[in-house]
């Protein structure tokens, strides 16, 4: 039996990044961190794009908005002082046609709300940039970068050890008890006592948080996002990160380039639901993780809801050809042979049970834990930030 002050569950970057916010506040609280996998960072931390938002397409006070900005900042800062390679490419958002102009001005106006280096550029501006691009108009956001973030949650690891905490991989929680005031938790191999546990634990953070006790009646509901990766012969067809004007019913940004750190240029994703959790594959199935999506009432109406946009991103996974079809609204000379498989990622989308997409992140808070239960995009960039919210509630009840 081991026992710690505090037990964060979860080895990606928003549960190492508040294992090392805890750990600069109160150098005194032990901690334990507990990833199921032999790795850390190995899902949604370490299958996505790389990018370093600037936060232009949230609501303007929202904790996404808030923590994006100040993540950002915070995340560059780590990495020039921890050596991390970084880098400020920027990005532009893509007008291809008079019906997304009025969204483009909407996207504008909301980036400078939220105090974003952002401007609006003509055509032939936006050909200057990215030469291949077809649109009438843009958004040229200069502050857009890239990072490889399993690198990120390396170094945080190093420095929660440095500081006197334990990472402890090979560690799935699999049962949850009290014992007085303090949590049990029990995996494969040991047992684990701690004050206060913090749950980050992803794809799984709303069944974890039930076993801890919480209420929060949001259930994570996984998509799986497709990607091709562009051969390094076409790579001129993409100089740095191009996106379109995304539909503002949907939290999907639809399909898209991205110029990655190591110079590969990756392009989706299509947003399909994940026959399991860590459905990767397209054949790879769970009965649990399905029976629980397609018996939650909220998956129903949403998928009821968004009906059409849904067959178009299960045709593009089917079809390669329309996929090609839906890149070249933004890039014409893309063809088929152009393109490589490249390996998947899950989103943990978390749903009300009306429907509704949690939007925001959302945090749940008990008597003996903290409950992570929705960080998607941009919870990379403002895992930083984020890690120190948690850290605030952490630290305040000791």
């Amino acid at each position: 039996m081991h026992e710690s002050d505090i037990v964060v569950i979860g080895g990606g970057i928003v549960g190492l990044a508040s294992a090392w916010q805890i750990s600069r506040q109160q150098r005194n609280l032990s901690i334990t961190v507990l990833e199921k996998e032999s790795e850390l960072a190995t899902h949604q931390t370490g299958r996505n794009s790389g990018v370093i938002h600037s936060g232009i397409y949230y609501r303007p006070g929202s904790l996404k908005a808030i923590n994006c900005r100040d993540g950002k900042i915070a995340l560059q800062t780590f990495c020039d002082e921890n050596e991390i390679k970084y880098e400020i490419c920027g990005k532009v958002i893509v007008a291809v046609n008079d019906g997304q102009l009025p969204q483009l001005d909407a996207l504008l106006d909301r980036g400078k709300q939220n105090r974003v280096v952002c401007s609006r550029i003509s055509k032939e501006q936006l050909a200057e940039i990215e030469p291949h691009v077809r649109g009438i108009a843009a958004l040229k956001v200069d502050e857009t970068a890239i990072v490889n973030y399993g690198e990120v949650s390396r170094k945080l690891a190093q420095l929660v050890c440095k500081a006197g905490g334990s990472v402890k991989t090979n560690s799935e929680v699999s049962g949850v008890s009290r014992d007085g005031k303090l949590t049990v938790l029990t995996t494969s191999r040991e047992s684990f006592r701690a004050r206060l546990v913090i749950n980050c634990a992803g794809l799984y953070s709303d069944r974890m948080g039930r076993m801890l006790g919480g209420n929060s009646l949001a259930r994570i509901v996984p998509f799986r996002g497709e990607y091709f990766t562009i051969r390094p012969e076409q790579s001129r067809l993409c100089r740095n990160l191009i996106y379109p004007v995304p539909d503002p019913r949907f939290p999907f940004l639809g399909v898209h380039f991205t110029r990655m750190i190591d110079g590969s240029i990756h392009c989706g994703p299509n947003a399909v639901l994940a026959l399991a959790r860590e459905g990767y594959g397209k054949s790879d199935f769970n009965f649990r993780d399905m029976r629980e999506s397609l018996l939650f009432g909220g998956f129903l109406k949403l998928a009821w809801r968004h009906a059409r946009t849904g067959i178009g991103e299960v045709h593009r996974s089917l079809s390669k050809r329309a996929f090609v079809r839906a890149l070249q609204k933004l890039v014409p000379d893309i063809r088929a042979g152009d393109l490589l498989p490249s390996p998947a990622g899950i989103r943990a989308q978390a749903l009300l049970p009306n429907g509704q997409l949690v939007d925001d992140f959302l945090i749940d808070e008990m008597e003996h834990a903290i409950s992570v239960i929705n960080a998607p995009s941009p919870a990379a960039t403002a895992s930083l930030n984020i890690g120190k919210l948690i850290a605030d509630l952490a630290v305040a009840r000791f």
